[in-house]
């Protein structure tokens, strides 16, 4: 652990000529910002727009609609009046004082991420969308009514709701969408009072968030997906709504766009942040946005488009036969927007249908959702029947490689669709520099049998702060690899900020129908002289993964060498003989044998709090649940190499 002088160090010597000066720039701009506190917007659109979403409410299906919003473990019921600076995770409040001068981790504040989430607004394109199917006055009575609360508890710049660039354009897209499903130029041509609402109202607050996007960008090395909301809520907004500034901030917005389409990607499609779940996040505002700029005759470059198909495509792989995605790196908690039933709907399987309808695409419909609702705004009728057109034809999935991304995925498909899914991690800790939501995983895998977790992520639970549940989820130790003296193979500062992050080697990566094997090591523990290298090879045939780990200690002294295997809360096991335990999980027969190298010691953990965290699991921010955890370890004296084997083996 290094203190906040070693991370500044680290920090600035990481920080280009460009970003110096970009941050002395946000300094000034502060100090500025001070003196539009309470600005209120006055305008006036020459023309307002058409929808550019479809809704013919007689040919919708039957939606089940509810009052209630999950915020994490909580509900929100917006029937009842919003406090909009209210954590209700712990009932306290955050201070109507200027954005930027909140300290966000006062405790007597309570969670900005509870409040984050109720403010960008995720249940509104549902309440839209239920009043245009009845149409009820009174559901766009309380529509109107809940904008026009949030205005007014929230003046520009003051309070949390206005200290950060995503959430601005997160809301900003939510009410876009919204405007767009109420078709609200229409309805205000027949609703005199929505029209007044309308122009005194939402149009002022929807210009304040544009000026604020444009005026309020990060700073790419350190924003990451940020910067790509950042874009894409400004990009939206100014295509669609004639501001005497949107000429100018829709060029801007649009360049961005490009440019991060491709900076934060790989040229195969991989998201360079390294966690999972942001992957679907950043994928909705590419679409949205490629969408949105075709409709407004303002296409985006053929090049985007062609990464928005990899994008695609490196989805389409990643989920396995249930459509379950693998984790690594933070998970999210949220989505960008959307209309369907939170609790069956998977976002991952929806953009797949959407791929389907954009590429003509017979793979993607094969693993998506059906037509569901957010796609039937998206593309109405017309993409109906272009998807109902599409070719059926099942294809099994084979293993896929991306070497130089460093994701690796095993896979075993049987005739009865039946499947042996494996994701081995040789991917780097982050985006650079912060790599802000990767976590210390290198060479970690999971593994899922007929779509049912058996080695698994520990999660996430908590995203920011430096509590001790944040450092365990992120650390090496909550990962299906190995640990050397209980060190992280990153360092972290005190704030838990990622330093030095490690560089991963591929020495070989090889697949064939029988059998996959990759050979990797990564530099993580050089500082004390130290090296682990993994071999991993799936035999198919035999259904066996084979995992042979080689600790290398260069110098004198003795290190403790653990390694780890972490297992799905529902899976139950049963020790067959020393170091053979046989796994099983309720919702398939199959059954799993793990076999750890004999040489090793084994312990298993379940929900330790003392003397450090292990055997835990989130599987949802804010979530967690005691897990067993196998840790396997020995002493490695020094100038020694040590060459360990496991098997796990799937029988049929």
């Amino acid at each position: 652990m290094l203190n906040q002088y070693h991370w500044f160090y680290y920090r600035l010597r990481s920080l280009s000529t460009a970003e110096v000066i970009f941050r002395l720039r946000q300094y000034f701009q502060k100090q500025a910002d001070k003196q539009q506190v309470g600005w209120k917007a006055s305008v006036q659109l020459p023309t307002w727009p058409d929808s550019i979403l479809f809704i013919q409410p007689e040919r919708f299906p039957a939606v089940t609609f509810f009052h209630e919003h999950k915020i994490f473990e909580h509900s929100l019921d917006y029937n009842y009046p919003i406090d909009w600076h209210l954590d209700i995770g712990t009932n306290k409040r955050f201070p109507l004082t200027y954005a930027r001068d909140i300290n966000l981790r006062n405790p007597a504040y309570g969670n900005e991420k509870y409040v984050w989430e109720v403010n960008r607004f995720p249940f509104l394109p549902a309440l839209a969308l239920r009043y245009r199917l009845t149409p009820d006055p009174r559901e766009l009575s309380r529509l109107v009514a809940i904008i026009s609360s949030w205005g007014k508890a929230n003046p520009y710049l003051l309070g949390i709701n206005w200290y950060n660039n995503l959430e601005v354009n997160v809301r900003l897209i939510n009410w876009f969408v919204c405007w767009n499903i109420l078709d609200a130029t229409a309805l205000a041509k027949t609703d005199p009072v929505f029209q007044r609402f309308a122009e005194s109202t939402w149009l002022p607050i929807i210009y304040q968030h544009c000026v604020y996007s444009r005026t309020n960008l990060p700073y790419p090395s350190a924003a990451n997906h940020q910067l790509i909301a950042s874009y894409a809520g400004l990009f939206l907004a100014s295509a669609f709504w004639n501001f005497p500034e949107s000429a100018t901030w829709n060029a801007f917005a649009k360049t961005g766009l490009e440019q991060e389409m491709q900076r934060q990607h790989s040229p195969n499609g991989v998201n360079r942040e390294e966690a999972a779940d942001y992957i679907q996040f950043t994928a909705d505002l590419f679409l949205l946005t490629y969408i949105t700029g075709l409709r407004t005759n303002n296409p985006f470059s053929a090049l985007y488009a062609n990464q928005l198909e990899n994008i695609f495509s490196y989805i389409f792989h990643l989920l396995d036969e249930h459509g379950n995605v693998p984790n690594y790196g933070d998970e999210g908690g949220g989505r960008l927007w959307g209309v369907d039933d939170p609790t069956s709907f998977s976002n991952f399987r929806s953009l797949l249908t959407s791929a389907a309808v954009l590429f003509s695409d017979p793979a993607s419909k094969q693993r998506s959702n059906g037509f569901d609702l957010k796609n039937r705004l998206l593309f109405g009728d017309e993409g109906l029947r272009k998807f109902n057109a599409i070719s059926g034809q099942e294809t099994a999935l084979n293993s896929q490689f991306y070497r130089s991304e460093g994701h690796y995925i095993l896979r075993k498909q049987e005739a009865d669709r039946s499947e042996i899914y494996i994701h081995f991690n040789a991917a780097p800790l982050g985006f650079p520099v912060a790599a802000a939501h990767g976590h210390a995983d290198a060479l970690s895998f999971t593994m899922q049998v007929d779509g049912q977790p058996f080695f698994v992520d520990s999660g996430t639970y908590v995203q920011r702060g430096n509590s001790d549940w944040r450092r365990y989820f992120v650390s090496t130790r909550a990962h299906n690899t190995v640990c050397i003296d209980y060190q992280n193979q990153a360092f972290q500062d005190d704030q838990l900020r990622w330093l030095h992050p490690y560089a991963v080697s591929v020495l070989k990566a090889e697949t064939s129908d029988n059998c996959d094997e990759i050979i990797a090591t990564h530099n993580g523990y050089d500082w004390f002289g130290c090296l682990h290298q993994r071999r991993i090879e799936f035999d198919k045939l035999k259904k066996r993964l084979l995992i042979e780990d080689q600790i290398e200690n260069r110098r004198a002294g003795s290190h403790v060498v653990e390694v780890l295997f972490h297992v799905h809360p529902t899976v139950r096991f049963r020790a067959k003989g020393k170091n053979h335990f046989v796994l099983s999980h309720p919702h398939t027969k199959r059954l799993v044998t793990l076999h750890i190298d004999p040489a090793l010691q084994v312990e298993v953990v379940n929900g330790q709090m003392q003397p450090n965290l292990l055997g835990w699991y989130s599987p949802e921010l804010y979530q967690k649940q005691a897990t067993c955890v196998f840790r396997a370890y020995l002493t490695l004296g020094s100038e020694r190499r040590v060459e360990l084997q496991h098997q796990i083996v799937v029988q049929s």
